[in-house]
């Protein structure tokens, strides 16, 4: 019980310090079914109500379309729709995109699915916002997410996003302060009996950041602060006022947040479309680089795998 306290007033309290809500806000909780998200959304609901905070909460959750992954996860978010007395709303990449990750599996195959999935489900979760005309929205990223995060555009050596990652997820690093790592989500969800869903996704086996998250581990074993200090350098990392950066526009296809003529998605969707699912993989992305197709790769360029899990040439 002095647990339960503890955790849930540092949440309390940073919301309060860093004025994360106002009465009337409506805030959408990204929803997956899993342990995080599941806390996230059970924590909040009960200060919600214990404080007064005056907030409209919503559950929003993506449909990636994953056969014995996604359908199953998606019934215990609608157990926890019931169980919290918060609305639901699911989106699907067949709605929006006309495609579930089964289908593209079938076409780009293991290696870079994760780039798809990635880039659709941010985009998603945006339109799914859009759709709930919510004011934020609350993600259960904790600070093994976050270092993983850190720790991969380091490897990437993608300045732009670095700088970026920092505006999408500081909300949710404050939102979850208190929470320094994933021993006490799971602590907390085990002991309060919460119901979530604990299958990993079926296509993330050989996911770079699944080898980022190892590699953190075996620091943190070594400097128990490993994932603290990874967290402050990104927040410390700075650009030079020399270093041109992409500028951000729309996407004319869609009109999503862009820094090319088309955002990622639609040029994903393109290459799917078109029977070329490889059109997008890789920073030349045809589309936004030539209008036609993509360059002749070399097959001497090394890649790696991008945040979502898919590669990028370097």
């Amino acid at each position: 019980e002095c647990f339960y306290a503890v955790f849930e007033e540092e949440i309390h309290q940073v919301i309060l310090e860093n004025q994360l809500f106002k009465p009337g806000e409506r805030i959408a909780i990204g929803a997956s079914g899993g342990k995080d998200s599941t806390v996230l959304a059970y924590v909040l609901s009960e200060l919600n109500r214990r404080h007064n905070y005056g907030l409209d909460l919503f559950l929003l959750s993506v449909d990636e379309g994953i056969t014995g992954y996604r359908d199953d996860s998606l019934e215990t978010v609608k157990r926890n729709e019931l169980q919290y007395g918060l609305p639901l709303k699911i989106v699907s990449y067949k709605d929006l995109y006309g495609w579930t990750m089964d289908e593209i599996v079938k076409m780009i195959g293991l290696k870079n699915n994760c780039t798809f999935c990635g880039v659709f489900r941010r985009q998603a979760l945006d339109r799914g916002a859009a759709l709930l005309k919510v004011d934020k929205v609350a993600t259960g990223h904790n600070a093994d997410d976050i270092a993983e995060t850190v720790l991969l555009n380091i490897l990437r050596g993608d300045i732009a996003s670095f700088n970026s990652e920092f505006i999408n997820i500081r909300f949710s690093l404050l939102l979850m302060l208190g929470c320094q790592n994933l021993n006490k989500f799971s602590t907390y969800a085990y002991f309060k009996k919460l119901d979530y869903f604990s299958t990993e996704c079926i296509y993330s086996p050989n996911a770079y950041r699944g080898f980022a998250r190892e590699f953190i581990k075996d620091l943190e074993r070594i400097r128990p602060r490993a994932i603290l200090d990874i967290i402050k350098s990104g927040e410390d990392f700075r650009i030079s006022t020399t270093t041109k950066m992409p500028e951000q526009g729309t996407c004319e296809r869609c009109g999503y947040i862009s820094s090319q003529k088309w955002c990622k998605a639609c040029v994903l969707l393109e290459g799917l479309n078109r029977g070329l699912p490889k059109l997008g993989i890789g920073r030349n992305q045809g589309l936004n680089s030539d209008g036609k197709k993509d360059r002749k790769r070399d097959s001497r360029t090394p890649s790696i795998e991008s945040k979502q899990c898919g590669s990028l040439e370097f």
